[in-house]
This record gives C-alpha cells, structure tokens and sequence, in this order.
C-alpha cells in the first residue's frame, strides 16, 4: 500500500496554460485551433442566444474593484480555488451535448481590421538592419579593386556590434591566402576607408581611437577640437578615472575649460554600432489593466490578447452518444479536450485576475504615490489571500504583467523583501532602492555620495541597512560606485 500523486492530462494542461505568457498562449491557442476542429474562433459580429445566462457571463468582461481595504469582483465565476478543488472544477467526463457554457470570451483578436488605415504590415514584419549589411551597402558605393573589396569584406566581418574591429590587422593578414600576396599596409589603408563611413567611429580598434574618428568627422570650428582630441588621444586614462586635477595640470587647462572639454567628449557615442539597430522589436502584451475610477481601483484582464474561442456547434451537434465507430469516437475525443480547453484557459484567467486584485490590494500606496511607497510582499500572503498554493502563485506571476498609469510592470515586480525600522516596522528593498535612486539624484557631483554615507542618511530616516547591502542594490539599479559618478560642476 502506497500513497501517489495523480495529476491528469487535463490537469496538467491547465496548469501549463497558467504558467504561460501572454504572447506563448496565443501561439498555444493557435495550434489547438489547427489541431481541433471542434474549437474555433469567435469572430467579431456574431450574435449568440442570450435567453440562457451562461450566454451573459461570457460576454461580461472581469472586473475587479478595490477600495479601502476590502476588494470585490464583479463576476460570479472568480470563487477562491484550492488546491485540492482542481479535480473538481475540471471533472473527468463531461457530457457531448454542446451548451451555451462552451463559449468563453477572452477578448477580441489583437489583429486589425481590413479597413484598418493604420495597420502598416512592413513595420511589424521586416527585420532591422545590421551593422554588417549597413557597411557593405556602403562599400558596394565605393569604387575599389577587387583586393581592396576582398580585404573591406574581412574587416566588415571582423567588425563586432558595438562598431568596434575585433581582430587585429595581423591576425586578419594572416588569415588571406599567401598567393594573394596581401601586405599589412594594404589591410591598414582599405580599414582607414571603412573608417569613414557611417555611423562615425566604426571600425576603431579601441575607445580612443573611435572617440578621435569622431572629433575628425566634426566641423573643424567646433569649439575646443584640438583639446578634445588630444584628450581622447594620450590623457584617455586619466578621463577614465576621473582624476580632474592630473588632467588639468597636463592640459595646462583651468577648470571651466577642462569641463567643455569634457562636455564635447561627452557628446560623442563611445559605441557607434549601436546606432544601427539589428534586433526585431519586443513588445511587452500587458495581461491585466488597472486604472483608478474615483477613489477606486480598478482590475481587468486586458481584453485584446488573446481570441474568444468556442465549440464549433455544427461539428459538435455529428456528435452521437450510443455510437462507438471510431469516426464518432474521435470526434467525441475531439469535443472533449475542447471544452478541456476552453475551461483550462477560464480557470487560468479567473486565476490571474484574483491574484492581480489581491497585489493591488497589497500595493495601493505603490500606485497612488510611488515605489517609495511600495510595502513588503511575499508569495506567501497571496497564496494566502487566494486560497491556493505558492507555487501556483508563482507560476501565474512569471511572465505576465499589469498595466498602471505608473507604466507597465511585471507581477513579481511587486514582490519584495523587507529590512526592518528603527520603529519596529518593516520597509521593501523596492522603497530602499527608490530612496537611494532619489539620494544620489540629488548629490552633489563634486562629492558624490559614498555607500556607508547612503547607508548613514537612511537609518536617519529610520531604516537600518548595511553598507554592503546599500552597494547590492546600488548596483541592481545600475548605479556607478561614487569614485566613477565624479563630476566636474
């Protein structure tokens, strides 16, 4: 005798379906489209019977209200689910006989309209340029030998993403065929070519070297030329350290003019090839809207992610109980796993939008004033909240993501540790990397603010926070130590 766990099929794919992103749910409900023809797309414009209420629920979207501190949905579906209710709210035989409930409504399709004016297929469909192909589209304008357009095309080659030739010119040298008979000077001047053209500071085999192609290509009246390249030429170090006072006893310049100096170095892209962007756009599909009606907030599944999907009623009326031939055996099979389906996709959005409530709950001092005001939060009060499991809290939080008018966030975003206060209460890491983010903001450039000085203005305020701590999440925010965020006023 033994105890084992038994997660069906359907369970499984129930829980799959939560996990799953906005974007890979929609390639997932493509293919149970392709793959089922008992399932098919409700398509905007149909009409349906309302006379039975099943009807009424589908067609009403979720809607979640929270407002002081209690929190109240408007559908009747989004009752608490546990853990051990999943075998029960997807039973193991369902009945073949189509009903109004096999009709659930996620939203309207994402795509446009044929009339649509502004649907513009080449910018959703066409691919960026490399920095590569940009190069050799200029060197197909250059008049060359053909040695010379060989030796350009290794170069271009050599050339990495951020503009800069990886390859030294005697490694390239010694990559051609001897009878070729190609010397280093000839590789040297064809790279001076490419070095010229766009964007500016390509092809530059180190910081230095990239920043003066760009001062060459500038208007020689610009204002302080020959100190910026001789800068970005022999003092390049000493830039980097910051160490002002070297810099301006070499330069043999005063303060005021070393800092436009500077400025004009500054304005120049230490990496050029990221100017051309290689990349296809990713775009962030919000699953949940909240948006504040009075002195409420408001939670919704965003209705354009995903298609309204149905039980195609014709198919499902062939479909015969007393029957056993194996046409009528897989169409039943068929019929199932679409409702399967179906409930699967309204259990993980009844799911998704309780969780969603219960963290705007937890964080409406985060939306009405800020990540200052962000509490601590855990999975654990979720789960608690909702009645279900941590790991399933976890699974409906990754990847997907809520719409406030503060942007858009990911759920875990709102989950955080806390450090205790001098009071006895407890702040977020989130609020202490705001406050952080707002003390150095606020510093003086000249003296920037050291890690334990950081960590001494805020048990100030009452949060005690070890300088080590102070450097972990100054770097999360992608904060320079003090000795590099030195400025000249």
């Amino acid at each position: 005798m033994g105890q084992q766990l038994t997660m069906t099929p359907q369970l499984q794919q129930a829980i799959r379906l939560l996990q799953l992103s906005t974007l890979d749910l929609q390639q997932e409900i493509q293919e149970a489209l392709e793959s089922n023809p008992m399932l098919e797309r409700q398509e905007d414009g149909e009409d349906f019977d309302n006379s039975d209420p099943m009807a009424d629920n589908a067609e009403n979207k979720p809607v979640a209200e929270v407002q002081d501190n209690s929190f109240q949905e408007s559908t009747s579906s989004a009752e608490s689910l546990e853990d051990g209710e999943w075998n029960e709210r997807i039973p193991n035989e369902l009945p073949v006989d189509t009903a109004w409930e096999d009709i659930y409504q996620t939203s309207a399709s994402s795509l446009p309209s044929n009339d649509d004016d502004e649907w513009d297929f080449t910018t959703r469909t066409s691919a960026g340029e490399s920095l590569q192909s940009h190069l050799l589209w200029q060197l197909n304008l250059a008049p060359m030998s053909d040695t010379d357009r060989l030796i350009a095309v290794t170069l271009i080659d050599s050339i990495n993403g951020q503009g800069y030739l990886e390859d030294t010119l005697e490694e390239i040298c010694a990559g051609f065929d001897p009878e070729l008979d190609i010397e280093l000077d000839e590789i040297e001047a064809v790279l001076h070519r490419i070095q010229q053209f766009e964007p500016a500071g390509v092809g530059a085999r180190c910081l230095g070297e990239c920043l003066l192609l760009q001062l060459r290509q500038l208007p020689s009246s610009t204002p302080w030329m020959s100190e910026a390249q001789r800068l970005v030429s022999d003092f390049i170090d000493l830039l980097g350290s910051r160490d002002y006072s070297q810099l301006m006893r070499r330069m043999k310049l005063k303060e005021d003019e070393l800092r436009q100096v500077i400025e004009l170095v500054q304005s120049l892209n230490p990496r050029p090839g990221s100017q051309i962007e290689s990349s296809e756009p990713e775009y962030v599909v919000p699953d949940v809207i909240v948006r504040k009606d009075s002195e409420r907030w408001l939670v919704e599944l965003n209705q354009e992610a995903i298609p309204r999907l149905r039980v195609n009623p014709q198919y499902a009326g062939f479909v015969r109980r007393a029957d056993t031939s194996a046409d009528n055996t897989f169409m039943r099979n068929q019929l199932q796993e679409a409702r399967w389906f179906i409930k699967s996709l309204q259990s993980r959005n009844e799911t998704l939008m309780k969780v969603a409530t219960q963290i705007v709950e937890h964080q409406r001092g985060f939306l009405d004033h800020g990540d200052e005001a962000m509490k601590p939060l855990v999975l654990h009060d979720i789960a608690e909240a909702v009645g279900m499991h941590e790991s399933t809290i976890s699974r409906v939080t990754t990847q997907k993501y809520m719409h406030t008018p503060r942007g858009i966030y990911e759920l875990k975003y709102f989950f955080s540790s806390h450090v205790s206060t001098a009071e006895g209460g407890e702040c977020s890491s989130t609020a202490i990397r705001a406050i952080i983010k707002k003390l150095v903001a606020a510093e003086n450039q000249k003296k920037p603010l050291s890690d334990s000085k950081i960590a001494g203005l805020l048990e100030a305020q009452g949060i005690q926070v070890a300088r080590r701590t102070v450097a972990k999440y100054r770097e999360s925010l992608g904060i320079a130590p003090s000795s590099e965020r030195k400025r000249l006023m």
